[in-house]
């Protein structure tokens, strides 16, 4: 590869994968040399704790030409990770792969060849999806309530390997949130998205990053992130709620007058007080969340703080992304 921007940038977080990644390295260049376009691959150490980087720095002496290694300070997470080869890649076009080799390298061309027909964006799903029982339940709840409660349509919003075309790069970069999710941001900023599907294989080693912990604070992100409906529906059950109250106080009120003092019920109405008790303590957590956000963005912390980059031609990142670099020497 010359020193001539590339068509196509690769993507690629790294945690903690040092079984795996000899066996990525061994498919994704002979996939990628397949295509015949100028390409780059970002390397994103998301300060990994085993002997990934190790891999990664003789991997950038093996092929230095077409590999990028950009060596975060401490885990921020694989969005922020993401976010800072967002901010460097110099593609036309970029692709975003996991690097256990769930989505598999060769189905980069798929859609390379969506996007260069004109696509901006590129969403995914995945086919025979190979994954427990209950990230499958958890992702198709999660789904669901995303599809009802914001306008971020995707069919599977899980799956990793999606394509973006410069512009919509460009407006992600320009982004200020702290806390987002990249694909719902691309399906926002996508004047012409499709979606295609890809193979999905058994984790080749190691184990997933993302627990039920994270899987729910990614909801909960979704959410808050993309829709204030979480809010209004609440408002709304609070609303009918108290109507409902009103009505019940009514009633007893009534019974005592008809009846007199009773006895009876008063363990009904525990539960009943519970229950409202239950709504308003969620309905609390909820706008947390909502402030909780807010919070995290008027501190203006860096994303992400980027230790060393290694490159063969440096190369000046973009404007306005919200991270900070301490290059190495």
């Amino acid at each position: 590869m010359n020193d001539t921007a590339p068509v196509l940038s690769v993507v690629i977080p790294v945690y903690n994968e040092e079984e795996v990644l000899p066996t990525l390295f061994e498919r994704l260049y002979p996939a990628l040399d397949a295509l015949g376009r100028p390409y780059e691959v970002l390397f994103v150490n998301d300060g990994s704790r085993d002997g990934s980087v190790a891999l990664l720095k003789d991997q950038f002496r093996r092929r230095p030409a077409e590999t990028r290694v950009i060596l975060l300070q401490v885990n921020f997470g694989q969005h922020a990770a993401i976010l800072a080869a967002f901010a460097r890649a110099r593609g036309a076009y970029l692709i975003t792969l996991d690097a256990d080799l769930q989505n598999p390298p060769e189905e980069v061309g798929k859609l390379l060849r969506e996007l260069e027909a004109g696509h901006d964006y590129v969403g995914t799903w995945r086919a025979n999806r190979q994954d427990l029982w209950w990230r499958r339940i958890a992702s198709q709840f999660v789904n669901l309530i995303r599809e009802r409660m914001t306008p971020i349509k995707m069919t599977d919003h899980g799956c990793m390997l999606r394509g973006y075309a410069r512009s919509v790069i460009d407006a992600i970069n320009a982004t200020r949130e702290n806390v987002t999710f990249i694909p719902a941001l691309a399906s926002l900023y996508a004047a012409n998205p499709t979606e295609i599907e890809v193979k999905h294989d058994e984790r080749a080693a190691g184990a997933s990053k993302y627990s039920l912990y994270r899987l729910i604070r990614l909801t909960f992100d979704l959410m808050t992130g993309f829709s204030t409906v979480p809010l209004q529906a609440f408002s709304l059950a609070g609303l009918v709620l108290s109507m409902l109250s009103g009505a019940l106080v009514v009633y007893l009120l009534g019974r005592r007058l008809v009846l007199g003092p009773e006895v009876d019920g008063v363990f009904t109405l525990f539960a009943i007080v519970f229950f409202f008790l239950g709504i308003a303590l969620f309905g609390i957590g909820l706008l947390g969340e909502y402030i909780g956000r807010i919070y995290v963005q008027v501190r203006q912390r860096p994303r992400y703080i980027i230790g060393a980059v290694l490159e063969q031609t440096p190369h000046v990142p973009a404007a306005g992304t919200n991270g900070i670099e301490r290059r190495a020497p």
